[in-house]
């Protein structure tokens, strides 16, 4: 099979006649051009080899030559007249498979091809057998990752979170990295998930707790829970930074945190009740762009398996809202559609759950839990202008709080979920 050559020189009247002697050793020459269009030329015509007469080569023709091999890696022979070691070391880090000082021959022409062309596959074994050893380790890693993640989410042990995988994989005809990989993708889509949905609970509960802080008497507990809240804010917008994709969701994050930021500085000031109206309306504006950011988690390609741990965490918010309405609207008659609203809402969601494929033990007895603290606050609501209607409210919305918690860290570990 003829070889074809690419033929690289500059004006030079001591070169020997190339064309003609790569024609006469039974080469094909497809182009002759100067080093500027090395790279140009050679990816229009793709030779066997690229063969340059360089009497004194420089940087040019070193970076011309290493564009082309990472761009698309070919044979290359060189002949120079310079005898620099300084560039017989470039001409190996630019990927030159023969480098002749002052040795051209017509008749050394063919072996010297041929030389070339065998080294530059060497050179492509070689590549192949780095990246598949490199391939292999970065799935190393990935299952070792996977297999944590499944043991502490299902207390397993590792030989048996390894079983999890390995039958993934056979069941979805993928390699266990592949599985690994969407395991890892899908905890961590949970859990940003399950943080963005705090952060809409999150702006719930403080205008909640802001309430009870304008009331004298039952004022200390709620400005710690304010300054624990603020703090869970804060904590949760770094995760959520540090963890999701700034090209995909920066624009959310920023939106978030600059709604958030007006609430934290009013918060920040003594409790009034006369800028309870004017948090809550900030609050709810950081409520909207949490929710924005939950629905394009959700959108990312695994709603399937996570839709469940936003129903759980948006339960988290309702019970605070529910809890917030009743105590901003204490024996206001017009504002009970709007607690009937969000009443039917969290009642919704209760029977998703209930009727969501993905149960256990633990879940089935938190949701039992959870709809006694519901009738609860669904009792002390209507009394919320009272303090022992205030303490019932209080206390049945903390607790709906804890309990949706675990729920939503227990869907956001269930093996359904990361294997989903």
């Amino acid at each position: 099979m003829t070889t074809t050559v690419l033929l690289i020189h500059e004006a030079d009247p001591a070169a020997p006649p190339l064309a003609t002697d790569l024609a006469a050793a039974g080469a094909q020459v497809l182009a002759s051009a100067p080093c500027a269009h090395l790279v140009r030329e050679a990816l229009r015509t793709s030779p066997d080899v690229v063969v340059c007469w360089a009497t004194r080569p420089d940087d040019a023709l070193f970076e011309a030559l290493a564009t082309l091999q990472a761009q698309q890696p070919t044979a290359v022979v060189v002949f120079t007249q310079d005898t620099g070691v300084e560039w017989m070391t470039r001409a190996l880090e630019a990927g030159v498979h023969a480098w002749v000082v002052q040795g051209y021959g017509p008749a050394r022409l063919r072996p010297l091809l041929h030389l070339a062309q065998a080294r530059a596959a060497h050179d492509r074994k070689l590549r192949g057998s780095l990246a598949d050893l490199s391939a292999r380790f970065e799935e190393r890693k990935l299952v070792d990752k996977a297999k944590g993640i499944l043991m502490r989410a299902s207390q397993v042990s590792e030989d048996e979170a390894f079983g999890l995988l390995r039958t993934a994989s056979m069941h979805g005809n993928q390699r266990v990295g592949q599985v690994s990989r969407q395991v890892i993708e899908a905890a961590q889509v949970a859990e940003a998930i399950n943080r963005a949905g705090q952060q809409r609970m999150l702006s719930q509960r403080l205008v909640k707790l802001y309430a009870l802080a304008c009331i004298p008497a039952e004022a200390q507990e709620p400005l710690a829970l304010m300054r624990q809240s603020a703090t869970r804010v804060e904590d949760n917008l770094k995760a959520l930074e540090r963890g999701l994709s700034a090209p995909t969701y920066g624009d959310l994050l920023q939106a978030l945190r600059s709604a958030w930021e007006p609430v934290q500085q009013l918060l920040q000031g003594k409790c009034a009740a006369q800028r309870l109206a004017e948090l809550d309306a900030l609050a709810e504006g950081m409520r909207a762009q949490a929710e924005a950011l939950v629905v394009a988690l959700e959108t990312s390609g695994l709603a399937s398996t996570v839709h469940v741990i936003n129903v759980s965490g948006r339960q988290r918010m309702l019970s605070q809202r529910m809890a917030k309405q009743a105590l901003l609207a204490a024996g206001d008659a017009a504002a009970a559609p709007a607690l009937e609203e969000t009443a039917r809402a969290f009642d919704e969601g209760l029977a998703v759950l209930a009727a969501a494929p993905l149960s256990t033990a633990e879940i089935r007895g938190l949701l039992d839990a959870a709809r006694h603290a519901w009738d609860q606050l669904r009792v002390g609501a209507p009394r919320a202008g009272s303090a022992a209607g205030r303490r019932q409210v209080a206390a049945s919305s903390e607790e709906l709080l804890a309990l949706f918690d675990r729920l939503t860290s227990a869907y956001q570990h269930s093996i359904q979920v990361l294997m989903g």
